[in-house]
């Protein structure tokens, strides 16, 4: 039992893992054209981006929040410094860019943080209210029009073509998989090492005994959406460099898969649990059915829907074993007292 415990992990990472080899092994037995190297280069260029947002909406939901603005934040951050660069005709570099968009995306954290630590209100409605206030300033003061390849920076330009790994006739590994790993593994040793990571699990848990030991809960809430938000311009940048082009359209919307994934790695919606561990496989997943459902014969269209099952699964699992941590303690009393 012990062993068994230990594959599971905390968060049942070991079985969102089985879970994902019986999903390739069907997919390959379905179509032999599943299990090559195209495919897992595509699957783990799909997955750079959608990660990046998990991790904010990790953090958050660790927390005990939900956030739904992260897509609406990528896409202003990244949209209005590559529109800027190119109206100035200024290139401001790879760092530079990165650097802007992050500073952006991290204003809108602020605003995010404050409103919600400060008024305690549902994190919920106040970063839904943050996403329409986002697109409507985007689309009516910054831009709504499509920036081709041709007229992103240069430095852009020549970051959507850098390649880890380049197979001829099977895709290649693109080189923004660095720093999206780096950034992996920051915010897993952040959440595991650091006191601020120990805060926001301890907020989650139980916000009014996070303030009974002395955690500062509004400059910890105010700083992890600051975070979030400049998580949030990170991915948008990245967005942008793998696509060649900014669209003002692009990214909102998948809230729903970004969600899904970070529920089906074991972060709990009720706040204090989740693993980045258990969150990349959780995207992995996600991005396996998205971009392959199509192999096995089923038709695209039905994308959203597998999505929406496996979000409601993982949500499902989460209560009922909150519900069996509730019944275990009444039961052992009751061992006891018959004792």
């Amino acid at each position: 039992m012990g062993m068994l415990r230990r594959l599971r992990g905390p968060n049942n990472e070991g079985v969102l893992a089985a879970v994902i080899i019986v999903v390739v092994i069907a997919m390959s037995i379905a179509s032999p054209v599943f299990f090559s190297p195209g495919t897992f280069f595509g699957l783990a260029r799909s997955s750079l981006v959608p990660l990046i947002f998990a991790l904010g909406v990790l953090l958050v939901m660790i927390s005990g929040g939900i956030d739904v603005s992260f897509p609406a934040i990528a896409i202003f951050a990244a949209y209005t410094t590559v529109s800027w660069s190119s109206q100035a005709s200024f290139d401001p570099t790879l760092v530079g860019v990165f650097a802007i968009a992050i500073a952006i995306g991290a204003l809108w954290g602020l605003l995010n943080g404050v409103v919600i630590a400060r008024f305690r209100l549902p994190t919920l409605i106040v970063t839904l209210g943050t996403q329409g206030i986002v697109r409507g300033i985007l689309l009516t003061y910054i831009g709504s029009a499509y920036i081709s390849a041709a007229k992103l920076p240069d430095s852009v330009s020549v970051a959507g073509d850098a390649h880890l790994l380049d197979v001829p006739g099977a895709g290649y590994l693109h080189g923004m998989l660095v720093p999206v790993v780096m950034m992996t593994v920051l915010v897993w040793w952040m959440l595991k090492y650091s006191a601020f990571g120990r805060s926001i699990f301890a907020i989650g848990g139980d916000i009014e005994a996070a303030r009974r030991v002395g955690i500062k809960v509004v400059r910890t809430q105010v700083l992890l959406y600051v975070l979030v938000g400049a998580l949030a311009a990170f991915g948008g940048v990245v967005a942008v460099i793998l696509g060649k082009n900014a669209n003002p359209q692009s990214l909102v919307g998948t809230e729903l898969d970004i969600i899904a994934a970070v529920v089906l790695g074991g972060a709990s919606i009720f706040g204090g649990r989740g693993s980045v561990l258990g969150t990349v496989l959780g995207v992995v997943l996600v991005q396996l059915i998205n971009n392959n459902l199509v192999l096995i014969g089923i038709p695209s269209t039905w994308q959203r829907a597998a999505v929406g099952v496996l979000l409601i699964i993982g949500v499902s699992i989460q209560a009922l074993t909150a519900m069996r941590a509730r019944k275990t303690p009444v039961l052992l009393e009751e061992e006891v007292a018959r004792a």
